[in-house]
């Protein structure tokens, strides 16, 4: 900025006080000398109209107000404006008729800005530090900033040799585009973490307990710096990490990071205070009425021959972690009996023993409070499913005391029904005036119904077509109904079935299904089979337990085999056969989140008998168990709220069959391998591959199957991790096992040929979709020799 123009008006103003009061005259005299200006100019404006310029200036024309103040306020009243880079006030023409030019310089239009060369860092970060209006004169001093922001972004995640630098490109007159040109550069590694003022644990043991770790040996460990870590570290986990071995007291005085941007190594000094390790003092409990002293020293965990109000004392270090979790547990206690008022107030008391040794006396300090009573439970939004199917899954009623853990199982339970918009708002839960509560779950209705058509193709009954219509909550009453037609040249399959959760309202369940078969199938010389008939079961809890059923089924089938290999004639001529089949079966299912289950177990026995006193052809028995367990590793966002977020899980099956006595021409109805196709899966490898005699190398071509692919018993195990992106859409890593057995005697759940894989499953309008990736192990080459491999796999239909 040039101040010539106030010089010029300090001399003139100057002047006149000599000429009135003398060379003597005060300094302040002079400056408050006032001018009168005649006219006004205004000099290098295009786009800001001059009026509007000399109106912002406050300068008034033929009025003696003029001094430097005046000049100073109108400088500062233009670059207010926000319209200009700079403004010169010079006075022209004489005394008598004083002139004053204002002389300007336009700030250019920012047309558009952007940022190039964000890699590392996510682009919407950066942009998100800049703050500029677009078609507005350019704010330097806001450009300033963004830059000096998008440098600090940097350096928090560890890009100390970061440059940013801001282009501006002419964009026409008066108009600029402006470039944020950013060089990454290496982020900063971390190649020692040096811990100073620690004397109970080495520096090794304290860098465990954070998450910003030096470099290492394993390419894994790269010891990148990031600025976020690092306060989370300061913040949390080292004052975490101490407290859990009794240094309660610790904090982090000071962190210095010690950066070379030339190589990129840098080293992480921390200057802590460990403060005294505390051990576990006496325990007490005061204010508990519901549980006596003896039920809640259950809960103390820091060993169990203490009692409380004892006096005890235990020479162990005070764990933060283990008191919290303790504290939890007693919270849950109370609230799973009703008081959900109740407040468990965790008190610690340190002191210095007469040793100089420090302890913490623990107290529990508990207002119990009332109990509450479910005083109602209300449904609200189910405009077409029936009530009693929501209540039937409410495993509360109104007049029991509250239970939080059946509040959220009900909350699941209602879930997995699949009606409803997902995730399912949690249940409110709203005290009344008496101290009781009404629960109240919120639900929003969603198509349940769906057509399904398209083209299919399968390795073992090649190309062709299917219509399907499936409504699993008809009359909104959560019955299933469902029809299937697969249609092809090797396939025309028709089922009809029908499925109710309450016969008549009841707590028995019922399904029927009709069907009519005929396959030609192109994996191996199987031939065609031909079957019709039906299946009946009926199921019911046992002994009133709610999530284990009992079943009872009888299946009646007429099948024809034709063609097939002249093997398979001879040994197995069935023109007109028919199977009768009686079986039992028990199943207990606790599993929750379907179709992707997040957790729970499902257990299945299953014994059937064929033939014999029944009547018709084959005479044979056959037992199944299959067991699936699934336990949450964690969640991803979601905001906390029940079932929302990415979940994750760990889930295992375990399933074997086995099959006693001749079961004559039905040799489709024991074990085959591999594959997705037919019989038992095994990913990674082709249908059929896996047989009693090991593995086919043959298998996947036109003569893949036949007699020896099938036996009596099999092994199968699966282990997954897996990422539920929300109820229709799941994706897993996964390693499978399994092999089948001549006979039941040979059975083996150590010999398994193994695989392992990606897969992703959804759920379409067309029904369940999933593809798996799965990498044979134990698959072998024509000559014998190991030769593993990929093998890629599409499921279609109702597979989990």
């Amino acid at each position: 900025m040039r101040w010539r123009s106030r010089m010029r008006l300090f001399i003139a103003l100057a002047g006149a006080a000599v000429a009135l009061f003398g060379a003597a005259a005060p300094v302040m005299a002079q400056q408050d000398q006032m001018i009168t200006v005649d006219s006004l100019v205004v000099e290098g404006n295009s786009r800001v109209p001059a009026d509007q310029i000399i109106e912002s200036t406050g300068i008034v024309r033929f009025q003696p107000t003029t001094n430097y103040r005046t000049i100073q306020r109108a400088i500062q009243a233009l670059f207010a404006t926000g319209q200009f880079d700079d403004v010169t006030i010079e006075q022209r023409g004489t005394q008598e008729n004083v002139i004053l030019a204002i002389i300007v310089k336009e700030r250019p239009v920012l047309q558009r800005w952007a940022v190039r060369g964000a890699e590392q860092v996510s682009e919407s970060q950066v942009r998100s530090k800049v703050v500029l209006l677009e078609a507005r004169p350019l704010d330097r001093a806001a450009v300033g900033r963004a830059r000096a922001a998008i440098d600090s972004l940097y350096q928090k995640k560890g890009y100390y040799a970061a440059r940013i630098q801001v282009n501006e490109i002419e964009a026409g007159p008066g108009a600029v585009r402006l470039v944020f040109d950013i060089t990454e550069g290496n982020r900063v590694a971390i190649s020692q973490v040096v811990i100073e003022g620690n004397s109970s644990f080495k520096d090794d043991a304290v860098v465990e307990g954070m998450e910003s770790k030096p470099e290492g040996f394993w390419w894994f460990q790269k010891g990148e710096f990031n600025e976020d870590k690092l306060d989370e570290d300061i913040r949390a986990r080292l004052p975490q990490w101490y407290g859990d071995r009794g240094h309660v007291d610790f904090q982090v005085l000071s962190d210095t990071l010690i950066a070379d941007s030339v190589p990129g190594k840098a080293i992480l000094k921390l200057t802590v205070d460990e403060g005294e390790q505390y051990h576990v003092g006496t325990f007490e409990v005061q204010g508990n009425r519901r549980y006596s002293t003896e039920e809640i020293s259950f809960y103390f965990p820091f060993g169990k021959q203490i009692v409380a109000g004892r006096g005890d004392t235990l020479d162990v270090p005070f764990s933060q972690a283990q008191w919290q979790a303790a504290t939890d547990k007693l919270k849950d206690l109370y609230a799973n009996t009703g008081y959900i008022y109740a407040d468990v107030a965790p008190e610690l008391t340190r002191r210095t023993g007469p040793d100089g040794k420090s302890w913490i006396d623990l107290r529990w300090n508990i207002r119990e409070g009332a109990p509450a009573t479910i005083n109602r439970i209300i449904v609200l939004g189910n405009d077409v499913t029936h009530e009693r199917v929501i209540r039937e899954q409410i495993v509360m009623v109104p007049g029991q005391l509250f239970n939080r853990e059946a509040l959220i199982r009900s909350y699941q339970n209602v879930s997995n029904l699949n009606f409803f918009q997902q995730p399912l708002p949690p249940p409110d839960v709203q005290p009344t005036e008496s101290g009781d509560v009404d629960i109240i779950f919120r639900v929003t209705e969603r198509r349940t119904g769906n057509v399904q058509f398209g083209a299919s193709v399968g390795q073992g009954t090649g190309v062709g077509g299917f219509i399907g219509l499936e409504e699993p909550n008809l009359f909104g009453k959560a019955k299933r109904g469902k029809v299937n037609w697969q249609f092809g040249r090797n396939i025309n399959d028709f089922t009809l079935q029908y499925a109710d959760p309450a016969i008549r309202e009841s707590r028995i369940s019922g399904t029927v299904t009709l069907f009519n078969s005929r396959q030609r199938f192109t994996v191996g010389d199987l031939g065609r089979r031909l079957q019709t008939g039906g299946t009946l079961q009926v199921g019911l809890p046992l002994l009133g337990a709610r999530y284990t059923r009992l079943y009872g089924l009888y299946s009646y089938q007429r099948i024809t085999y034709e063609g097939g290999s002249e093997e398979l004639r001879q040994r197995f001529r069935c023109e007109d056969c028919a199977r009768s089949t009686l079986g039992l079966s028990l199943s207990r299912d606790t599993r929750i989140g379907l179709p992707f289950p997040i957790a729970g177990q499902s257990v299945t026995l299953s014994a059937e008998t064929n033939g014999g006193w029944l009547g018709g052809t084959g005479d044979y028995n056959k037992f199944d168990v299959e067991g699936r367990w699934y336990t949450p590793l964690g969640t991803l966002g979601g905001g906390g709220q029940l079932g929302a977020g990415v979940q994750f899980v760990l889930g295992l099956t375990g399933k074997s069959g086995f099959v006693v006595g001749d079961a004559g021409p039905f040799f489709t109805e024991l074990y085959s391998m591999g594959g997705v196709q037919f019989g038992i899966p095994l990913r990674g490898y082709d249908e059929f591959a896996i047989t009693p005699e090991g593995f086919d190398v043959g298998a996947g071509g036109n003569t893949a199957a036949g007699e020896n692919s099938f036996g009596k018993s099999y092994a199968a195990f699966t282990a997954e991790a897996g990422a539920r992106i929300s109820q229709a859409l799941y994706l897993n890593v996964f390693f499978d096992a399994g092999n089948v057995y001549r006979e039941a005697r040979q059975y083996s759940p150590l010999r398994l040929f193994r695989s392992l894989g990606v897969g992703v499953a959804v759920i379409s309008p067309l029904g369940p979709l999933g593809v798996d990736l799965g990498y044979g192990l134990d698959r072998l080459d024509s000559f014998g020799r190991p030769d593993p491999g990929w093998k890629l796999h599409f499921r279609l239909g109702n597979f989990f």
